[in-house]
């Protein structure tokens, strides 16, 4: 079955130039000019990938991603965000808000389809083992991509989990910012390294009282400790 990449860009022209190239690469596209109109498409199903122009006509794209990462039905939705500027500012913005990736206009359109591939991958590619307990509140569900604290679900989006997954998968172990991008994304990154810090932030805020399990190690990068 063919994955369903939802495009909301005002601009006509963009939308089609990535509906096309997604298109021929094997997805199926839904294209959308405004916030309004996209939320009343998911109402009805969820799509696998959003991509998400930051500056729309009625609700922009910081307001879009809010929405999207407190709706229920579609709170881990992965987030491609595409902002016409190249400002370090409005990317960190871009993942403060729960995007997974950002794309700075004017782009490659085969780059843009690699980093879909990549954000669905990270989603679909299954873990070496089933499920991982970290101390006594935690468990892992590789294959679910569920992580539940203390007995509750906690809703995580793929980058969070995917960070959590590799900490956990050698618990102790220090791993260094550019190992855990090469995790997220391997030979496709195109990251700034403030991207970890960032999903790292808003990981543990979720996990609460269980955050302290992840400890930074000043100068070299994060490891999970029990």
């Amino acid at each position: 079955m063919k994955q369903t990449v939802v495009i909301v860009e005002d601009e006509p022209d963009i939308s089609e130039l990535i509906s096309i190239h997604l298109e021929k690469n094997g997805f199926k596209t839904k294209c959308f000019e405004n916030g309004r109109d996209f939320f009343n498409y998911v109402e009805k199903g969820k799509p696998d990938l959003l991509i998400l122009d930051l500056m729309l006509p009625d609700m922009d794209g910081i307001e879009i991603c809010k929405k999207i990462r407190s709706h229920a039905m579609i709170s881990n939705l992965p987030i491609i965000m595409l902002t016409a500027r190249s400002d370090e500012t409005d990317k960190i913005l871009g993942l403060e808000l729960g995007a997974d990736d950002y794309v700075t206009k004017p782009f490659s359109p085969k780059e843009l389809v690699a980093r879909v591939k990549a954000v669905l991958r990270r989603h679909l590619k299954p873990g070496t083992s089933k499920k991982i307990t970290v101390g006594k509140d935690i468990e892992i569900d590789l294959e679910k991509f569920e992580v539940v604290l203390s007995g509750k679900k906690i809703d995580l989006t793929i980058t969070e989990f995917k960070i959590l997954e590799v900490l956990s998968s050698k618990k102790g172990w220090v791993f260094p910012r550019d190992k855990i991008l090469d995790h997220l994304w391997g030979d496709e990154k195109a990251v700034i390294d403030r991207t970890v810090d960032v999903h790292i932030r808003h990981l543990r805020e979720k996990l609460g009282k269980a955050s302290g399990l992840i400890k930074n190690v000043r100068g070299v990068g994060y490891k999970l400790e029990e």
